[in-house]
C-alpha cells in the first residue's frame, strides 16, 4: 500500500516515524507545507483552502490513503478533504481520543490538552471528549512549542522558561493530550515537568493503532520507502527528517 502524509511543515514527521517503525506501508510520501507554516494561526476558510490545495499535489501519486497529520487541518478541514478526494482520509483527532479511552478509562481524571490556537479554538478535542464522558478537561493553546521544535529545540532553559508560562497555573494531569505533531518531540520535557509523569497521547502512537483496529492496516512486507517534498526547502525539511528519524 502507498500512503500519503501532509502535514502544515516537519511536525507530521512524528506520525511518520511511527508509520516506519510499525513498517505499515511499502511507501510513504509526504508532504509538508513549508512555505505556509504554521497553519494554527490561520483562520478557518484559509486552512481549509491550504488543505484542498494539499490534495491537488497528492493527485500526482496513486496512494490508497491518506492521513492528515495536522491536529489543525484535521479539526477544521477534514470534511472537505473528504467530500474532495478519491480515497480515504484520516485525521489524527479522532484516533487520539481513541488512544485516550483505551489507557485513561477513568472518566474524571484531570486531562490537559496541548495544541495550536486554530486547533484548540475549533473545540473539537474538549466536545469529543465531553461526549465520551470525560469533564475534568483543560485545553491551552501552546503555539510558540511549534517554532521551537522547528528549530530543534527539544530541552533546555528556553523550553523550560514556555513551559512555565504556558503551565505554571495548571495542576499535574493525569494525562496530557499532544494536540500538534510537533509536541512528541518535547514530550519528554513536557512529562518531566509535570511531578505525576502524566500518559502522554501521540498522535503517531494513536493513528498506528487506529489503522490497525479501523482499518485492519498492520504491518508490510514491502521496502518501507519514504518520499518527502515540501512546498519551500525541501533539503532543509529533509535535513530535518534525517535528524528526528534517525534510523527507523
Amino acid at each position: 500500500m502507498k500512503v500519503g502524509v501532509f502535514d502544515s511543515g516537519a511536525g507530521g514527521l512524528s506520525v511518520v516515524k511511527s508509520l516506519l517503525e510499525h513498517k505499515l506501508f511499502d511507501e510513504i510520501i509526504y508532504y509538508g507545507d513549508t512555505a505556509r507554516v504554521p497553519y494554527g494561526t490561520k483562520d478557518k476558510n484559509t486552512i481549509i483552502r491550504y488543505s484542498l490545495e494539499a490534495l491537488e499535489f497528492f493527485n500526482n501519486f496513486d496512494i490508497d490513503l491518506l492521513i492528515t497529520a495536522c491536529n489543525t487541518v484535521s479539526a477544521h478541514a477534514l470534511t472537505e478533504m473528504r467530500e474532495a478526494s478519491g480515497y480515504e482520509i484520516v485525521g489524527v483527532i479522532e484516533p487520539g481520543i481513541r488512544a485516550l479511552e483505551n489507557k485513561l478509562p477513568t472518566k474524571d481524571a484531570p486531562i490537559l490538552i496541548t495544541g495550536t490556537r486554530a486547533t484548540i479554538a475549533s473545540g473539537r478535542y474538549q466536545r469529543e471528549l465531553m461526549e465520551r464522558g470525560y469533564h475534568n478537561l483543560t485545553a491551552i493553546q501552546t503555539g510558540l512549542f511549534v517554532p521551537l521544535v522547528e528549530e530543534g529545540i527539544f530541552d533546555g532553559p528556553v523550553l523550560d522558561e514556555v513551559m512555565e508560562y504556558y503551565f505554571k497555573a495548571i495542576s499535574a494531569p493525569s494525562a496530557i493530550i499532544l494536540g500538534c505533531t510537533h509536541f512528541p518531540l518535547i514530550s519528554d520535557a513536557m512529562r518531566d515537568y509535570f511531578e505525576k509523569s502524566p500518559l502522554m497521547i501521540h498522535s503517531g502512537d494513536a493513528i498506528v493503532e487506529h489503522l490497525a483496529d479501523q482499518c485492519g492496516i498492520t504491518g508490510s512486507d514491502g521496502e518501507n520507502n519514504l518520499k518527502i517534498f515540501a512546498s519551500d526547502n525541501v533539503e532543509g525539511l529533509r535535513r530535518t527528517a534525517k535528524g528526528w528519524l534517525g534510523d527507523v
